[in-house]
C-alpha cells in the first residue's frame, strides 16, 4: 500500500547541473519545486574530467562568473600524441577562455544552493524508485512505501537510468553506448603548477592525451589544472575495455602517472582523491525514443547529452541547459493549462533549436571512429615515429614525405591514412 506525502508542481529526480537548473529556474518563476538526490549532499555523487564550458550557463545564471566556484579559466589547450616517453603535442593559447576548471561536486552544489535561494527544497539521501502514474500519466514519484505527487517531474537522475529502466522508456544501458572514466585529483603547490605547466596566475590548462596512454584500448587521457589540484584521469570505451583489458584501469591511470613526462610535472604532489564513473558516448544514439510523455521529462545524462570530441567533451552545459530548456517548456504548459505530451512536446522544438541537439547531430558520426583501435595504438605510433624522423637528425635530414613513407611501413599504407584522416577530419 502506497503512502502519498505530499504534493509540489514539479519533482525534480537528480541535484546535478540539469536537475538544478531546471529547478533554480522553474523557482525562480514561482513554481513549488522539490528535488530528490540520491547523494548526501547536492553534488556529491556528481565527477567528470574538469572542465565546463561557461556560455549556456551565464545564461543561466546571470550572476555566474561572479558567484560561482570556478577554479581556473581555461587559457592553454593541448592535444598529444604519446607513445612510451615520446610526445607529439598541438598547443593553442589564448588570453580569451570560453571554459573553466571546477570541481563538479562544488560547481553542482552551487547551483543546488541558487535552487534553494530560489524557493525550492533540496531534498538529500532519498532514493527514487519508480515513477507514480495515473491512468498511464506520471503524476510524482515512488521511494520506498512512499508517493510524492506532482504535475510534472523532470527525470535527471543521470547515465544509470534505472526508473525509466523501470518504467519501460528506455531499454537497459549497453556496453557500446557508455564508457568508464576515472580519475586522480592530486594536490599540487599553485606555484608548482603555474610554473610547470607554464601558466600565469589564474590561468588553466586542459590537456589531451591519446596513444599508448589507455593500454591499447579505445579512449584518452586528460589533464586539467585547478587552482591547488591537477586532475590527471583516462576515458575508455566500456564494450572494448570489457574484451580487450588485461590490468585493472586504475593499473594504467597509475602508470601514466608515473611515467615520463608525468612523474616529473606531478612529482611532489600527494594524491587526495580517486574516483570512477559511466559516461554516455553514443548521445542521440543512446537518447530515449522521445524526451517526453505525459507528466515527464528527460534532461541532462539520462537523455545522452554529452559530445566527446576527442580533443575535447561537453556535457555540464548540454546537461544544464537542457534542464533549462525543461523548465522553460513547463512554464508554457501551465499557461496552456495541462503536463500532458502535445503540451511538453515543446521540449523537443526548444532543444531542436538549441545548440545541444544541432551539435550531437554535427558530430554523429564521429563517437564510431574514437571506437577505432587504430586511432588510438597505430596512427599515434606512425605519427610520433614521423617527427621522431624529422627532429632526431644525425647527418641527413629526410624530406616529409619519405618519413611518413618509411613510419607506415607494414603498418598501413599512405591511400588507408589519407581516408582515416579525411574522415576523422570530416566528422570533427
Amino acid at each position: 500500500m502506497l503512502n502519498i506525502v505530499g504534493k509540489f508542481d514539479v519533482v525534480v529526480v537528480g541535484a546535478g547541473p540539469a536537475g538544478s537548473s531546471a529547478a533554480y529556474t522553474l523557482s525562480k518563476n514561482g513554481f513549488k519545486v522539490v528535488v530528490i538526490e540520491r547523494g548526501r549532499t547536492a553534488g556529491s555523487k556528481n565527477l567528470y574530467g574538469g572542465r565546463v564550458y561557461s556560455k549556456p550557463l551565464e545564461e543561466i545564471y546571470p550572476e555566474f562568473k561572479r558567484e560561482a566556484p570556478i577554479e581556473r579559466w581555461v587559457k592553454r589547450e593541448r592535444f598529444s600524441m604519446m607513445v612510451g616517453g615520446e610526445l607529439l603535442t598541438l598547443e593553442y593559447y589564448s588570453r580569451n577562455s570560453t571554459s573553466f576548471t571546477a570541481y563538479l561536486s562544488r560547481l553542482a552544489g552551487w547551483m543546488a544552493q541558487k535552487a534553494e535561494e530560489a524557493g525550492a527544497i533540496i531534498v538529500t539521501d532519498v532514493r527514487v524508485d519508480d515513477l507514480y502514474t495515473e491512468d498511464g500519466i506520471v503524476k510524482g514519484i515512488v521511494s520506498g512505501g512512499d508517493v510524492l505527487k506532482a504535475d510534472v517531474v523532470v527525470d535527471a537522475e543521470g547515465v544509470n537510468r534505472l526508473i525509466l529502466e523501470r518504467h519501460g522508456l528506455v531499454p537497459k544501458l549497453l556496453p557500446r553506448q557508455v564508457a568508464l572514466g576515472v580519475k586522480e585529483t592530486i594536490r599540487l603547490d599553485k606555484q608548482k603548477i603555474e610554473d610547470r605547466f607554464g601558466l600565469l596566475p589564474e590561468e588553466g590548462l586542459a590537456w589531451f592525451i591519446i596513444g599508448n596512454v589507455t593500454g591499447g584500448l579505445p579512449g584518452g587521457a586528460f589533464l586539467y589544472t585547478n587552482t591547488t589540484t591537477v586532475s590527471l584521469g583516462m576515458v575508455v570505451f566500456l564494450e572494448e575495455a570489457c574484451k580487450k583489458v588485461q590490468k585493472h584501469v586504475f593499473d594504467i591511470l597509475e602508470d601514466l602517472r608515473t611515467s615520463q613526462p608525468f612523474s616529473d610535472i606531478l612529482k611532489d604532489g600527494v594524491l587526495v582523491e580517486y574516483g570512477a564513473h559511466l559516461t554516455p558516448e553514443a548521445g542521440l544514439d543512446m537518447a530515449p525514443k522521445k524526451l517526453y510523455t505525459d507528466g515527464l521529462l528527460v534532461v541532462g545524462d539520462a537523455a545522452g547529452f554529452l559530445l566527446n570530441l576527442g580533443y575535447t567533451v561537453r556535457g555540464v552545459d548540454f546537461a544544464a541547459y537542457s534542464g533549462y530548456l525543461a523548465a522553460k517548456t513547463i512554464i508554457k504548459a501551465h499557461s496552456e493549462g495541462n503536463f500532458k505530451a502535445e503540451n511538453l512536446s515543446v521540449y523537443q522544438k526548444l532543444l531542436e533549436e538549441s545548440f545541444i541537439i544541432r551539435e550531437l547531430r554535427r558530430h554523429r558520426k564521429i563517437a564510431k571512429l574514437l571506437r577505432s583501435s587504430e586511432l588510438f595504438t597505430t596512427y599515434p605510433e606512425i605519427f610520433v615515429d614521423v617527427a621522431r624522423k624529422l627532429f632526431n637528425i644525425e647527418y641527413t635530414s629526410p624530406t616529409l614525405l619519405q618519413s611518413i613513407r618509411e613510419s607506415i611501413k607494414g603498418k598501413t599504407s599512405l591511400l588507408s591514412l589519407i581516408v582515416k584522416m579525411l574522415s576523422l577530419v570530416r566528422a570533427l
